[in-house]
């Protein structure tokens, strides 16, 4: 297993009807580094410091994800993995549509 990657990965509202899956340290920073400028905050700017002592191995993997998770939930773009899952299924399976 990467050692970068995390436990269980989280998913994300990026736009209308795209979900993003949050795996690993480099998709964190990635998502926090194109997170809009005017909507950055105290908990973006802490989720994102943290993902760095992370990749650095000041901190761990888990905090990292612990903080992202933080800054998602009110952020209020944190999809459910379950719902995620499954549309990710369905489209990888070509119906386009989740099955319930």
């Amino acid at each position: 297993m990467n050692e970068e990657a995390f436990n269980s990965p989280l998913f994300v509202k990026r736009a209308t009807h795209i979900v993003q899956e949050i795996a690993s340290l480099a998709d964190a920073v990635d998502f926090l580094n194109e997170w809009p400028e005017d909507r950055r905050d105290l908990i973006h700017e802490a989720a994102l410091r943290t993902c760095y002592d992370a990749y650095d191995g000041r901190k761990p993997v888990s905090a990292a994800r612990n903080a992202f998770f933080g800054f998602a939930k009110p952020a209020n773009i944190l999809e459910d993995a379950t719902s995620a899952m499954q549309w990710l299924a369905a489209c990888k399976s070509g119906t386009g549509k989740a099955q319930v």
